[in-house]
């Protein structure tokens, strides 16, 4: 979930640290700090955790005044795992002379048998951070070794994940870099005055500077000096790692003109969905193309046997996993959707010869996914990924996968990431619909010529940004909100209740319209509004009856139904009317976008920054 940045190099390290910086800040954002050296060894560090999300701010006003010139630097931006996020628990880290410096992402699960053991050897542990022990076990390494057999003789000792960028001031000329489980890239710049290196934990850090970028594999170090870089495994031998192919649309698109990078991922919607779609689709054969499920013989020949899906994810991924469950069971597929974490411990029940497991994540590096889809693996299931990240993990672990395509997302709070991957799943559902649950041609090519419309429709929506803002102010004393939808709806419910939690701290709660009277609906009075997912399909009257039971309790009201309904109108004032579909399996992918932007304007209207909420993180790599 932290973002790391490392350079070695002729440029202004200040400038390339704290640039990078400003590109993984979504990774988390309680702290960050960088340690600068000289090529006499001198070390300069910088830290700060200043509120709201400014430290990298502070780094670089106070980085902007340093006189002395840097030829090597490693930087953190932290999401605190071990230790509150204070100036002194931020990276880097050193040892006690203060020779080793070290920045980390992930979390070392031997932590107190570590600290107790070096407490026994004499060592001052002076944060409540695990990552400071990195330095303390180097620093007892480096009496009797070199810095890079120091490097792999700690990293042996670590139990967990990690990743790491380490500076040794003995070697002032050498950085090196070492991971397991969390990713670490490293970008070769050639220049007129020689090589120049940059470690990041995201490519889009590489990206400013360089296109030949290489990835570390597992139990993997990298040693970078002037001369050039090095792979080598934990035995000190030495590996071949060969560059990896960086898509154009993983490169972040940047706000433009919005002011927030959420607003512009929300606009960005349609042709998200457009380059998802894009040479997947033959609408005229009735038949979809998607090359991830077609690797190789023995998987397609699984998947021909396939009558049981799982699907595994968390946060919004889960969501869209649940939107793919009914997608599946709509066809006669049996589909089941687990929160990943939750999937380890209700040890479900099926035959690995017909089951496939799909894991929905935008990164591809969420910690509690990776451990669920491993655990489908190892009880010999066909695994499959819905990813968005080119080369992340679990493109590495599953057997086959689609890319979404969205490009990156950089605002914490997920919003087309989420449009791709229900879209991804409903291109997996014709995929199965069509090679062996009896879908007809003419029912796949309305799905299709369906989504070929959306994009149009999506903008359509878009549409009711202003509006939407409008209601934001009007209910601005409410602090609790219900969302309540049915069928495809109910999902929509969720997710409208997640991002609001997620950008604006008001409370919400998502449940399925028919529960309400079961319980939730004791909460409501003339202060807890609620937000009614009900377009026009076949749940239109039960949705009407459940209006009506909350207008009865003076609970406020908002609506977002389809523009081929008008029975809502004496209701309530606050409705949103989406674009008719023609087929209800796809109305989620426009019913969803008003409460993206409900959740957004209720941020701003709160003087809160929805790309950056409190205590949340991007990747979550950690379990």
């Amino acid at each position: 979930m932290c973002g790391i940045v490392g350079y070695l190099g002729k440029k202004d390290t200040v400038d390339v640290l704290i640039s990078g910086l400003r590109k993984v800040k979504y990774r988390g954002y309680d702290s960050a700090g960088l340690a600068l050296m000289n090529s006499d060894g001198e070390i300069t560090c910088l830290k700060s955790a200043a509120e709201r999300g400014q430290s990298i701010d502070v780094l670089a006003r106070e980085g902007a005044v340093l006189d002395s010139d840097f030829s090597m630097g490693i930087a953190h931006t932290r999401w605190a795992t071990h230790g509150k996020p204070t100036k002194e628990n931020a990276h880097p880290h050193h040892s006690c002379n203060k020779d080793v410096w070290v920045v980390h992402n992930g979390t070392i699960e031997n932590f107190v048998e570590l600290k107790k053991y070096l407490i026994g050897r004499g060592h001052a542990i002076k944060t409540e951070t695990d990552t400071e022990l990195v330095a303390h076990l180097l620093e007892d390494e480096l009496k009797t070794k070199s810095f890079e057999n120091s490097v792999q003789s700690a990293v042996k000792k670590i139990v967990g994940d990690f990743a790491l960028a380490i500076m040794c001031k003995q070697e002032p000329d050498k950085l090196i870099a070492v991971r397991r489980t969390s990713p670490l890239l490293i970008g070769k710049i050639k220049t007129n005055e020689g090589l120049e290196f940059i470690v990041a934990s995201d490519v889009l850090v590489l990206l400013e500077h360089t296109k030949e970028v290489f990835e570390l594999a597992e139990d993997q170090m990298c040693i970078i000096s002037y001369s050039g870089f090095a792979f080598k495994n934990l035995e000190g031998e030495e590996v071949e790692n060969k560059k990896i192919e960086v898509e154009e649309f993983e490169v972040a698109s940047g706000k433009g003109s919005f002011p927030y990078h959420m607003l512009s991922e929300i606009f960005e919607q349609s042709e998200v969905l457009e380059r998802a779609l894009l040479g997947r689709m033959m609408p005229q054969q009735g038949l979809v193309k998607l090359g991830g499920l077609e690797k190789n013989q023995e998987v397609t020949s699984r998947l021909s046997k396939i009558d049981n899906v799982i699907l595994l994810g968390c946060g919004t991924a889960h969501i869209a996993g649940v939107l793919g469950e009914r997608y599946f069971n709509s066809i006669g597929l049996s589909a089941r959707a687990y929160q990943a974490h939750e999937f380890l411990y209700t040890d479900p029940v099926f035959d690995p010869e017909k089951t496939l497991v799909i894991a929905v994540s935008q990164s591809g590096e969420t910690a509690d996914t990776i451990k669920a889809l491993e655990e489908a693996k190892r009880r010999g299931a066909l695994t499959m990924g819905v990813i968005n990240r080119v080369g992340s993990r679990i493109t590495k672990i599953d057997d086959c996968g689609v890319y979404n395509r969205a490009g990156y997302e950089v605002a914490v709070a997920s919003t087309k990431a989420f449009t791709s991957q229900v879209a991804m799943l409903l291109l997996t559902m014709i995929y199965f619909g069509r090679s062996r649950f009896g879908m007809s041609y003419f029912e796949a090519k309305r799905v299709m010529t369906e989504l070929e419309a959306l994009p149009g429709k999506i903008k359509k929506v878009l549409e009711y940004n202003d509006y939407i803002a409008q209601i934001v102010n009007m209910m601005s004393k409410y602090n609790n909100y219900m969302f309540l939808g049915r069928g495809y709806s109910f999902p929509v419910a969720l997710e409208g209740s997640l991002k609001l939690k997620e950008v604006s701290y008001i409370h919400a709660e998502g449940y399925a319209a028919g529960e309400m009277k079961h319980g939730p609906i004791a909460m409501l009075d003339e202060n807890f509004p609620v937000v009614f997912i009900a377009p026009n399909d076949g749940t239109i009257d039960l949705m009407r009856t459940a209006i009506e039971e909350v207008k009865a309790r003076s609970a406020p009201i908002i609506i977002i139904t389809t523009d081929d309904y008008d029975g809502f109108d004496r209701i309530t004032d606050k409705i949103i009317k989406v674009p008719t579909v023609g087929d209800d399996r796809l109305t989620p992918l426009l019913t969803t976008i008003p409460l993206q932007l409900f959740a957004y304007h209720s941020s701003l209207q709160r003087g809160l920054n929805p790309d950056e909420p409190r205590n949340l993180a991007k990747s979550v790599t950690v379990i």
